[in-house]
Order: structure tokens, then sequence, then C-alpha cells
């Protein structure tokens, strides 16, 4: 007779598979190239070694943790010896890099909040726990930027409008070097982390810190200006701050928005329907579908059996499925499998019976 479907309990097998660190490079290395093709040539190429496959949710999140505060206290020092130059220079171009370099280094507080409540077991209420946060996160993120792009805009239009000189442009020159530096290490820190634990937020935090460091360097073009008695070169530079903020807004608005929207790398789709098709007893793989919570995969997947197994079969079948999807889909922990029976000669499917009598009662 025909099995009904089978329904596995949908687990974490975050520390019963360590064995699949052996599996999935292909998906993982598709998900770098897309990381490195967003960020250009600005993004240092990244390999997933085994070593860098899931940690447990705690681990993770104390890692990120850890990635937030260090690039508070590393942006938070930079802006601050900037403040102190911007005061004595008056250099808007320096400005709008501080603002910015200020609002990068807060965004690490609401992620920091996401973190913690993404340590938060699930309950009955949030069923699939707290990692939901993490996107939020992102989306604050997003509004920082944009709201510093914005700050940074209005202050250099109203120097275009009303010229000033700066004075000590020497100093100017040493504060845009050091807003590089730092910017640029929290940048390579940022992202190594964020790919390392599969945080978006993170990642797009990263480019975000990336672009500051070379809109620092921009400054040191508006000082030469000024020293060559050029009053428009500082505000000048302060558009041009302005657009690479929103250049990165742009990237980061992309990658935060798609993982709001349940967006996945199709990649992982392939690995998971190729990994379900080889397992015995699977005649065909009609639907997976995949979804990021947090920085962790969940699936859901319906495979078709024989109709002649029964419900103890079908779901040894199932449970299979759902192992195989552990062992080869990057950072997966749970995966719920659903079996549909085959219709056997001589008799009909009753799934698609079911459906026929509802279009027709339609």
């Amino acid at each position: 007779m025909n099995a009904p479907h089978a329904h596995p309990h949908d687990h974490d097998h975050g520390r019963d598979h360590d064995h699949a660190r052996d599996h999935g490079h292909a998906h993982g290395s598709g998900r770098t190239a897309r990381l490195k093709h967003r960020a250009a040539h600005l993004v240092k190429p990244h390999s997933h070694e085994a070593s860098d496959k899931v940690d447990s949710a705690m681990e993770s999140s104390a890692e990120g943790m850890r990635a937030l505060w260090v690039s508070l206290a590393v942006l938070g020092v930079t802006a601050l010896l900037q403040t102190v130059v911007v005061v004595m220079s008056g250099s808007v171009a320096l400005l709008g890099d501080t603002v910015h370099n200020f609002a990068d280094a807060l965004t690490a507080l609401p992620l920091g909040v996401a973190f913690v409540l993404g340590r938060r077991a699930a309950t009955r209420r949030y069923t699939y726990g707290y990692g939901r946060a993490e996107d939020l996160a992102g989306l604050v993120i997003v509004f920082t930027i944009a709201a510093s792009a914005a700050f940074a805009a209005y202050q250099a239009v109203a120097r275009l409008l009303d010229p000033r000189d700066i004075s000590h442009l020497g100093i100017v020159a040493v504060a845009a070097v050091v807003g590089f530096i730092g910017n640029e290490w929290v940048a390579r820190y940022r992202i190594r982390v964020g790919k390392r634990i599969g945080s978006a937020a993170l990642v797009a935090d990263g480019l975000h810190a990336r672009t500051d460091g070379f809109t620092s360097l921009a400054v040191l073009l508006g000082a030469g200006g000024a020293a060559l008695g050029l009053r428009w070169a500082d505000p000048v530079v302060g558009l041009l701050i302005t657009a690479a903020i929103l250049l990165v807004l742009k990237d980061a608005c992309r990658e935060v928005f798609r993982r709001v929207m349940d967006s996945v790398d199709p990649v992982l789709i392939d690995t998971g329907e190729a990994a379900a098709r080889e397992v015995s007893g699977v005649l065909s793989v009609t639907d997976l579908r995949m979804r990021w919570i947090g920085h962790r995969l969940r699936a859901e997947v319906t495979v078709v059996v024989d109709g002649a197994l029964s419900v103890r079969q079908a779901h040894a079948v199932a449970v299979e499925v759902e192992h195989a999807l552990l062992h080869s889909v990057h950072r997966l922990t749970a995966a719920l499998v659903h079996t549909d029976p085959a219709a056997t000669p001589g008799t009909e499917d009753p799934h698609r019976k079911l459906a026929h009598h509802l279009a027709r009662a339609a």
C-alpha cells in the first residue's frame, strides 16, 4: 500500500555532525565568489577550508561579538583623534569622514544586541528563535549609513556656498592617513569574521568600513588643494566622500534586503537537491526551500519515494535525506523532510486526485 508521508523531527545537528566538515566546499566557494564580486577587488580572497565550517550558535555569536567590540574600540579611537583635528582645522572633508567613522563604530551597538538575542533559545511564541534580529540590525546599519551620507552632503554644500580657509593642513593629512589605517584594519577583521560565521550584516558593515578607509585618503586631496589656495577643494572632496558612502550603501542594501527577503544562493539549492537525489530510495526531489535565520540555514524539502513503502520505511528514507542535507549544505543546521508516495501502476496519486477535485470545485 502507499505509505503516508513521514516528517522527521526538526532539530539542530551542529554538534552531532562535526564530521560534515569534509563536505560542501563547492557551495561555500560559490558564496565566497558572490561576496568577492560585490566588493570587487577590494575584498581579499578568502578560502573556505574545513576548519571554516559552522560552529555552534553560541560560538559563532561570541566570535561576532568580539569582532563588534574590537571594531567599536578601534573606530572610536580613530574618530576621536580626527575630531580633535576637525576642531583645529575646520576641514569639511575631514568632518564628513569623522562623522562617518563615528556612525560606523556605533553600528556595533545594534549588531551587538542582535547577537545577544540570537543566543536565546526558541520559545513557544518565537519558535524559530531570535536569529532574525541580526537581519533587523542590518536594516539599522543601512539607515545609519544613509543618515551619515546626508549629513556629509549637507556640510559640503554649505561650505561650497560659504567658502572658508582651513588650517593645520599637515595635521589634517596625518588624520586622513590614521583614518585609512583604522578603517582598513576594521574592514578586514569584520569581513573575515562575517564570512566565517555566515553573517551578512557583519560583512556589509565590513564593506562599509573599507570604503571609509579610502574616503579617508580622499581627504588628502582636499588638504592638497587647500595648500594650493583652492578653497573649493575641501568641500568638493566632502561631496566625493558622500558619493562613496552612497556606493557602499547600495551594496549594503542589496545584501541586507536580500537576506530579509529570504534570498539564498542558488548554488546552495543545487547542492541540496543533488545530495537528496543521491539518497537510496529517493525517486525525485520535487521541492526544496531554504531560508537564513541569522547566520544559520533551515531547509524544507519534498522527495518522492516508492508508494509501496511502509510508513517506517518512508520515514527511514526521510531521515537519510535530512542527514545528507546537513552534511552537504554549508551553514544548514535543520531540515524538515516530507515524503510523497509515487503512484503505483493501476492507481492514482491521491495528491493529484485531490488537486483535480479542488480545481473542479473552484
